[in-house]
C-alpha cells in the first residue's frame, strides 16, 4: 500500500517543528483452557531498581487535567483475554505489559516459546521487537541531539559524504528529522524485497542512487527501513560508538531493560526467547529467526522481554526524567507528517481514528478524540503492537510469536475500556466465558478467605497490582 501524503516542508515550520529544530533541552503445548494468575504472581520487576517520577502526568500540557481511567477497565479481566487467545494454541505464545501512572499493572507471559519444545513465556521471556525498534532510534537519536551533538535539522550528507539520490541534491537536503519521519523522497519500502533475499545494508544504501523518488526530499511520507537505518550511521559518527552500543549505553541499560538486545546473536544468547512460528499443516511451525532484518538495525533490530517493554513504556509516558527528560519526550512524539493511510488499514483504526500521522520514529493518531502515541511491529514469525493514551498516563505493550493477527484485537480492547467507549468485539474470544471464569474464580477466592475480609464476588479487579497491524508478510512496518 503506497502512502505518500504530500505534506510541503514549510508547512511543518507551525506546530511544533520549530522546537524540534534545535537541541532539546509453565503451561502445555495444548494450552486448552483459560486458568491464569493473577497479576500480583506474574508481574516482573526490573533487576535493577529505578526511580519513578510521580504526580500527574508529564506529558500532559500545563494546566490539562489528568484524566482517570473509566470504571469498566479491569486488568484482571484483560489478562484473561490474553490466556483466552493462546489457548489452545491459535497463538504460540504471547506477552502484555500494562502501565498507568508509571505502576506497573501487569507483564506476563502467556502460552509457549515454541512448539517443538514446549516452555511457557514469562515476563522475561525476549521476543523479536521488528518495528517497534523504530522508537528506540528515534530516542537515542535525540539524545544527541539533546547533548548537542546532533541538530534535528543536521544534514545526512554531513556524516554520509558519499550518499547519493537519484534526483540532484537531494542527498544534500536530507536531515536527520526527515530520515527519522520517513520523508526521504523515496518510493514505499524501497529495497525491503532486497533484504529479504539477504542482500548487505551497505551494497544497498550505495544503490539509493539509483532509486526513484517519489517526491523531493522532505516533501511527502513514505514508510521506509533501509533509508530510516541511515540514521544509524549517524548515531554512530556522532557518539563514536556503534549505533546498538549507543543505544545499550544510553537507553537499555538506564531504564534497566536487562534482557534487551540487538541482533540475531543477542536473541539467541538470551537465557529464554520465544521462536518465530507460521502456519503449518493446520498448525504452528517454530523455525529459526532470519538474520535479515536485523541487518537493518535501526529499524528493525531490537529483542526485549515484555518486563523490558514495561520498562520502556514507564520512560516514554515521561516517567524516567533521569534518562528522557519530557521536552525530548515532548519533540519526539510531535508529529511532522500526515499519514491518511494508517486510517483505513484495520477495522479498529477504520473506527477509531480521526487522524493519522508520523513523528521522529512514532506514530501519532487521534483516536476518538483521545491522543495515542503508538507503534506496530511485525517480522517473519514475529508481531508487536505498542501503545500510549497520555491524557490517562496508559502504556500497553503486546508482543507475539506467530504471524496471526488475532492478539491485535488486545489494543484497542483495552484502550477503548480506559476512556469508557462502549464495547466492541474487537478481539475473537469468548467475552461470555471469560466472565464466567473470573466470577468462578473471585468466589472460589472468597471461599478460601478469612470471614472478615469477604465480600461480594464480581468479575472486576482493582487495576493497581505491583509495580514491577495485522502483517500478511514478512517485512518490517
Amino acid at each position: 500500500m503506497k502512502d505518500a501524503a504530500r505534506t510541503p516542508r514549510r508547512l511543518l515550520m507551525g506546530a511544533g517543528l520549530l522546537a524540534c529544530l534545535v537541541p532539546a533541552s509453565v503451561g502445555t503445548a495444548a494450552q486448552s483452557d483459560l486458568r491464569w494468575q493473577s497479576s500480583r504472581d506474574a508481574t516482573s520487576t526490573p533487576a535493577t531498581p529505578v526511580p519513578v517520577k510521580a504526580g500527574p502526568s508529564p506529558l500532559l500540557p500545563a494546566g490539562a487535567t489528568p484524566m482517570p481511567l473509566a470504571g469498566s477497565f479491569d486488568v484482571a479481566r484483560f489478562e484473561a483475554m490474553a490466556q483466552a487467545v493462546v489457548a489452545n494454541q491459535r497463538v504460540p505464545g504471547l506477552a502484555m505489559a500494562i502501565v498507568h501512572k508509571g505502576e506497573v499493572l501487569s507483564a506476563r507471559g502467556y502460552g509457549i516459546t515454541d512448539v517443538s519444545a514446549a516452555e511457557p513465556v514469562d515476563a522475561h521471556t525476549v521476543f523479536r521487537l521488528a518495528s517497534l525498534s523504530k522508537p528506540f532510534a528515534g530516542t537515542v537519536t535525540g539524545l544527541l541531539v539533546a547533548e548537542g551533538s546532533l541538530r534535528w535539522d543536521s544534514n545526512i550528507a554531513d556524516f554520509m559524504p558519499a550518499l547519493r539520490f537519484s534526483r540532484p541534491d537531494a542527498a544534500g537536503k536530507l536531515t536527520v528529522a526527515d530520515v527519522l519521519s520517513h520523508r526521504v523522497g523515496l518510493g514505499r519500502n524501497t529495497y525491503d524485497r532486497d533484504i529479504e533475499r539477504n542482500a548487505d545494508y551497505r551494497s544497498l544504501v550505495l544503490r539509493l542512487a539509483d532509486a526513484p523518488m517519489t517526491c523531493d526530499v522532505g516533501d511527502c511520507y513514505s514508510y521506509q527501513n533501509v533509508a530510516f537505518s541511515l540514521v544509524g550511521d549517524v548515531v554512530s559518527a556522532a557518539s563514536g560508538q556503534f549505533f546498538s552500543e549507543a543505544v545499550n549505553s544510553r537507553i537499555f541499560k538506564p531504564l534497566g531493560m536487562d534482557d534487551a538486545s540487538y541482533g540475531l546473536e543477542g536473541i539467541q544468547a538470551s537465557p529464554r526467547w520465544a521462536k518465530p512460528h507460521v502456519r503449518a499443516g493446520g498448525g504452528w511451525r517454530s523455525l529459526t529467526p532470519k538474520p535479515t532484518y536485523y541487518r537493518v538495525a535501526p529499524a528493525a533490530g531490537v529483542n526485549a522481554s515484555i518486563s523490558d517493554m514495561a520498562q520502556w513504556l514507564i520512560a516514554q509516558s515521561g516517567r524516567r526524567p533521569d534518562v528522557l527528560p519530557a521536552p525530548l519526550l515532548a519533540t519526539l512524539q510531535q508529529p511532522l507528517v500526515s499519514t491518511p493511510g494508517e486510517m483505513r488499514s484495520s477495522s479498529w483504526r477504520r473506527q477509531r481514528l480521526g487522524d493519522a500521522g508520523y513523528a521522529l520514529g512514532w506514530r501519532v493518531y487521534d483516536y476518538s478524540g483521545h491522543r495515542v502515541v503508538f507503534h506496530a511491529g511485525a517480522v517473519q514469525g514475529y508481531r508487536g503492537l505498542m501503545a500510549m493514551m497520555p491524557d490517562r498516563d496508559l502504556g500497553v505493550v503486546v508482543l507475539w510469536n506467530g504471524e496471526s493477527s488475532l492478539p491485535t484485537g488486545l489494543l484497542p480492547t483495552i484502550l477503548d475500556s480506559a476512556i469508557g467507549l462502549a464495547p466492541q468485539q474487537w478481539l475473537d474470544v469468548d467475552l461470555e466465558e471469560i466472565d464466567d471464569r473470573l466470577l468462578a474464580n473471585a468466589a472460589a477466592e472468597q471461599e478460601q478467605a478469612p470471614a472478615a475480609t469477604r465480600h461480594t464476588p464480581s468479575a472486576r479487579s482493582s487495576a493497581g497490582g505491583s509495580g514491577g497491524t495485522t502483517a500478511s508478510s514478512a517485512r518490517p512496518h
